[in-house]
């Protein structure tokens, strides 16, 4: 049964009656950034593999970063505006409007017919899945059930998987066609199935509660609180209590004089340690070494000694398989352990595992330069470890990038903060993606050891500075930094399950009056 609720833009919403199905509505729909990126990352992996992509192009080492690199130059600058966009539209017309962006970028890809086309093409499709990220990311944060938010969340980035297995699938099945320019360009026009998805099911989700009250549509709020947390029951007490809290830290943002301003996530001490936090993990994701195997899988199986194409394919679509698998053990962990332990154990075995590749790399790339044949025990212990670097990767870093930013910032830096930390995650993928084939052509095995270095920084700096949020709301949230309570607190336990909150203790909050 479908229920229309108000959504405060022209797009209707008939939202089904079970939160249940809400939910898996609601995951869905927003994961439309999380698999399209992952596609585009696995797709890249096996057209840098496939001969016909790189003869049709006429690659070399610079013009293949910049075929890979290119749609994080649309990404960089969808961050710079994605955030007011977000604010402005809502989280449901953002997702619409940029998905429509993603397909056209998508057409133009499968149809290039020169490097500039395909790097333009690549921008376009970056513009749109940015923005669709942010608008998704705080979306589900700010609909999600309360009480499965921490599970929801975390496992809307697994879906990157998803997507790269897809097209690791496909990449492999077109590897049969050497002679063919759709052998690269049907993996590049398939990656649009999700954007479609995303289209054909946002009808049926309702829009952000938060982005409701801001908006002074309190009543239209509440049904969204009612239909996202307990079947339509507005008179639940977990309901009453989550809408009771929303109201409640909206209010106290603007009394205090907070606004939806990009300029807002700098002001204040208290905010810009915020922003700090939240943001650090587009820097970390994106540096500690994964780009390696997430763009140029092939350049790294090679140096382990694995030299053939198919294998490589095949070794694309198995580590993706490997990689969903511990992304989703990681999202349960990221519910038991919580943020901050699960990164640090996280980050220190990323550390060990970059030192095991290099240090096999040079052995591998020693005997070959002798002219020593390599032992298969070498090249499986290498292919092991990079297996078991994108494991430990996927567990923690791959859940916590949706989760961890938004939670940390609150509504009215949200979008804005969101954005600036996916800017910085675009401006460092754009950098490495483009150095790393150029830096493991020129220095092979000592670009890990280089790499391995630097995540020492991002070790430290999440044992000094990182905050731990689990079993809490995203009001709730405010604790750890504002000298204020929510109105309700203790909507969820510190393991993340439902407490009973009965309806005498939660005050009716005045609906007049734009919160702005």
């Amino acid at each position: 049964m479908l229920t229309r609720i108000p959504t405060g833009t022209w797009l209707p919403a008939y939202v089904p009656q079970r939160t249940t199905v809400l939910a898996t509505i609601l995951l869905l729909c927003s994961m439309v950034q999380s698999a399209t990126v992952g596609y585009d990352g696995s797709c890249l992996n096996g057209l840098n593999i496939l001969p016909s992509y790189a003869n049709y192009f006429n690659l070399n080492a610079a013009t293949t970063g910049l075929n890979t690199a290119s749609i994080f130059i649309g990404g960089i600058l969808a961050n710079l505006v994605g955030g007011m966009l977000t604010d402005h539209y809502g989280r449901r017309l953002s997702m619409l409007y940029f998905s429509l962006l993603s397909l056209l970028g998508i057409v133009l890809q499968a149809a290039a017919q020169n490097t500039a086309m395909f790097t333009v093409a690549r921008v376009v499709l970056g513009f749109g899945t940015g923005v669709n990220g942010i608008a998704a990311g705080v979306y589900l944060n700010e609909a999600f059930p309360s009480r499965w938010r921490t599970w929801g969340v975390g496992t809307l980035n697994n879906f990157y998987y998803i997507g790269a297995l897809i097209a690791a699938g496909v990449t492999l099945g077109t590897s049969s066609w050497p002679n063919s320019t759709w052998a690269w360009r049907l993996p590049s026009l398939l990656q649009g199935v999700f954007s479609i998805i995303c289209i054909v099911l946002l009808p049926f989700i309702p829009e952000s509660p938060r982005w409701l009250v801001h908006r002074g549509l309190n009543d239209a709020a509440r049904t969204t609180v009612a239909a996202c947390n307990a079947d339509g029951d507005a008179s639940d007490p977990r309901a009453m209590a989550v809408y009771a809290e929303i109201v409640d830290t909206l209010t106290w943002e603007r009394e205090v004089g907070k606004t939806l301003s990009p300029l807002e996530i700098f002001k204040g001490k208290t905010t810009r340690r915020r922003l700090m936090i939240g943001a650090s993990p587009g820097v970390i994701t994106s540096s500690t070494g994964n780009i390696i195997a997430s763009y140029y899988l092939g350049d790294e199986l090679t140096s382990a000694g694995v030299t053939s194409s198919l294998a490589q394919l095949k070794a694309n679509v198995v580590l993706n398989v490997w990689c969903l698998a511990c992304a989703v053990a990681g999202t349960q962990l990221l519910v038991r352990w919580g943020r901050k332990p699960s990164a640090l154990a996280c980050q220190f075995a990323l550390i060990v595992l970059l030192y095991i590749i290099g240090g096999l790399s040079k052995v591998y790339a020693d005997h070959t330069a002798a002219g020593v044949t390599s032992s298969n025990a070498l090249v499986y212990g290498n292919v092991a470890a990079i297996f078991l670097f994108q494991g430990a990767y996927s567990v923690c870093y791959t859940p916590i990038l949706n989760l961890y930013p938004p939670e940390i910032m609150n509504f009215s830096m949200r979008a804005n903060g969101f954005a600036f930390m996916n800017l910085l995650l675009n401006c460092c993928a754009l950098v490495l993606v483009y150095v790393m084939p150029i830096g493991i052509a020129n220095i092979g095995w000592k670009m890990y050891m280089v790499n391995a270095s630097w995540d020492w920084l991002f070790l430290i700096f999440i044992a000094v500075f990182w905050v731990e949020t689990k079993g809490r709301t995203l009001e709730e949230i405010d604790e750890i930094f504002e000298d204020r309570h929510p109105h309700v607190s203790d909507v969820e336990d510190k393991a993340g399950h439902p407490v009973d909150v009965s309806v005498g203790e939660v005050k009716e909050v005045p609906e007049e009056g734009k919160v702005e």
